[in-house]
């Protein structure tokens, strides 16, 4: 599905640091964060940082790493820093961990833990190609030297003025009320309709309520508005929440998953 090279391509498009990191059931935190290394000539220990002191970290085949090595991305992703021996050390800025996943139901996968989950802004599905999609791609894959170079087009600089650019955007209280209410309406589905509490066994946390916030405002920033929509809240709404639902034994048993959950919620809702 080409999940691995998009997030390397579009590393490839900024003008950041980056680093791929194959996550492997033999994978140890120390291959991930870094470690002492004590250097007997001057009898001290030195740091050597891992891979995720970097901008970008793609973490490819995110789940078939065991829980240990997942909870040591749960520090780098929420405070933007890694502990060290007795050394704390700040990561770069941007930061942004991408990672791919496999279904669960493969062979030799772990299922995160809802606490790493939660870190992660926004999960995006991706379904295999139609026909004539699959067809372009084996007219440009079907080569031992398929041509795809990718040019850099941004600087930090430019991604910094971008995020501050989002920040800026107008958000009314109404939509801030708005977006609780959805969150809420998650971990009590039971207030706005009965057959959605049998089907939830898990809401989304306040860092849904941020999650969704932000990404609508990129969204308007995106559609060059300066303020936001409840079009650009519904429309981000399940890539945020996705992850977020955890669906019921009831849900899992009727076939229905967390995205069909959402947008039942949103539909429920009265739109600001």
């Amino acid at each position: 599905m080409a999940k691995t090279l998009t997030v390397s391509s579009l590393a490839g498009a900024i003008h950041a640091s980056f680093s791929r990191l194959q996550f492997t059931p033999d994978l140890l935190p120390a291959d991930l964060i870094g470690t002492l290394i004590y250097r007997q000539n001057t009898g001290e220990f030195t740091t050597r940082k891992g891979p995720i002191f970097a901008n970008i970290v793609l973490a490819d085949e995110i789940n078939r790493a065991p829980a240990k090595v997942q909870s040591a991305l749960l520090q780098a992703m929420q405070e933007r820093e890694v502990t060290i021996g007795e050394q704390t050390h700040k990561l770069g800025d941007p930061f942004l961990v991408l990672a791919t996943q496999n279904p669960i139901e493969q062979e030799g996968t772990y299922p995160l833990p809802e606490a790493q989950m939660d870190r992660f802004m926004l999960k995006i599905r991706v379904d295999y190609p139609s026909r004539e999609d699959e067809l372009e791609i084996v007219d440009r894959m079907a080569t031992s030297t398929p041509a795809l170079g990718v040019e850099p087009v941004l600087s930090i600089d430019e991604i910094l003025a971008a995020r501050q650019a989002v920040n800026s955007v107008y958000i009314d209280d109404k939509i801030r009320a708005y977006i609780v209410d959805i969150v809420q309406a998650t971990r009590n589905p039971g207030m706005i309709d009965n057959q959605l509490a049998r089907l939830i066994e898990y809401g989304g946390s306040p860092r849904a309520s941020i999650a969704l916030a932000l990404a609508s405002r990129a969204h308007a920033f995106l559609q060059g508005r300066a303020f936001v929509t409840p079009s650009d809240v519904k429309t981000i709404g399940v890539d945020v929440l996705r992850h977020r639902v955890l669906v019921s034994y009831e849900a899992e048993a009727e076939d229905i998953a967390s995205d069909e959950i959402v947008r039942r919620i949103f539909d429920h809702l009265p739109v600001p």
